[in-house]
């Protein structure tokens, strides 16, 4: 396939800092790097910057995976004016991740001036005995400062992540979670059911008969969400997201439509001129590729019309406005799927999951509670 035509949109992820799981450095949250590494991963940064497309104008920018707001003010400056400097114009969009501990205000008026638009911060929850369960480096009061301080520096859009079905809450305590980030008046809100990632203190329980995943009490948090936020005034756009009028993520929305994006970073994915790859998650490896210039790619898959129209559906299902099979079939004209698709998306209507109207298809309330299962069934077809 070829690379999209300059007029569709195409998106930047930068995987900042270099803490990612599988890297040298994910001791990184444990004790500070020597300067000389820093100034390194900087530097590999500045030269992945330099081989952005000049013919492509980069709408959205998120700055997410791992901490980016590890880093301190100066460190975030150089980052983001390296990054300026090779783009044709500034974002229309531009998020940065931040952990409530890491949120400094020096950092703040730094990523303002640089025209960040939104800071997402991942909250998780309000209950200290939660965050201690999940082994979150965050309590209430940093939140609360840390908010403070964002609200501070006036950004236009702001995100905070929720997080349920943690062992041994309650609906209750999820209904309080959801009730006070929505006090804090954030113009968008992300909730995350709990998954347990290997080689973590919940996952090794879950794997010793210590803790069991309740799919049907999984399901009550989802339902009780969703009505809730609406109550509250914030409009379900994707399973996960919800948001106040005009604020959701086009990054994300971009990235489910199967738009282009490009990363840079130790470990970040692309999806670009016909290609899906990965920046070498190894930290030394990386660096070395930046360093000389050979732009090292990982888990190379080449992307055709049939992928992205198969995976167009898929993660445009999560939206809530759907998608349109004939739309997609103008911009992926080279699928010869998509009757296969036609054919399972009938068959989800008939079971109550899907409704449609001429080629437009959408979840039904039943379907988006099921929407991983229909997911998977698409990919299959």
């Amino acid at each position: 396939m070829k690379s999209q035509d300059s007029s569709q949109p195409i998106g930047l992820y930068c995987h900042v800092p270099f803490c990612v799981s599988t890297c040298d450095f994910c001791a990184f949250y444990q004790e500070k790097p020597r300067r000389g590494d820093l100034d390194r991963y900087l530097l590999a940064m500045d030269l992945e910057f330099t081989q952005l497309p000049r013919n492509r104008v980069v709408d959205t920018i998120f700055w997410g995976g791992g901490t980016p707001g590890l880093l301190c003010a100066k460190d975030l400056e150089r980052l983001g004016r390296s990054l300026l400097k090779n783009l044709s114009k500034p974002p229309v969009e531009w998020t940065i991740e931040m952990a409530p501990s890491t949120v400094k205000s020096d950092k703040l008026e730094v990523l303002r001036e640089l025209g960040v638009t939104r800071i997402s911060m991942g909250v998780q929850s309000f209950d200290l005995n939660l965050l201690e369960s999940l082994g979150r480096l965050h309590n209430p009061k940093q939140v609360y400062t840390a908010w403070e301080r964002v609200e501070a520096a006036g950004f236009p859009q702001t995100n905070l992540d929720l997080m349920f079905a943690i062992p041994g809450q309650s609906i209750a305590q999820w209904e309080a979670d959801i009730r006070e980030a929505a006090r804090l008046g954030p113009s968008h809100l992300s909730t995350y059911c709990l998954t347990f990632e290997e080689d973590t203190a919940l996952y090794v329980k879950l794997s010793q008969g210590k803790l069991f995943i309740d799919e049907k009490k999984e399901l009550g948090f989802y339902e009780r969400g969703w009505e809730l936020l609406a109550e509250l005034g914030y409009t379900q756009y994707e399973i996960s997201n919800f948001a106040k009028s005009d604020a959701e993520c086009r990054h994300n929305m971009n990235t489910w439509q199967m738009h282009e994006w490009i990363g840079c970073g130790p470990s970040a994915a692309s999806q670009y001129n016909g290609e899906r790859y990965q920046r070498p998650a190894n930290l030394e490896e990386w660096c070395l590729g930046m360093e000389s210039a050979s732009t090292p790619k990982t888990e190379r898959v080449p992307v055709n019309d049939d992928l992205l129209l198969a995976d167009a559906v898929i993660f445009g299902l999560r939206m809530n406005c759907g998608v349109d099979l004939q739309s997609l079939s103008v911009r992926f004209a080279q699928a010869t799927k998509r009757m296969d698709l036609e054919v399972k998306l009938k068959v989800f209507e008939q079971e109550g999951l899907l409704e449609s109207k001429d080629t437009h298809y959408k979840l039904t309330h039943k379907g988006r509670l099921l929407c991983d299962s229909v997911g998977s069934a698409l990919l299959d077809a």
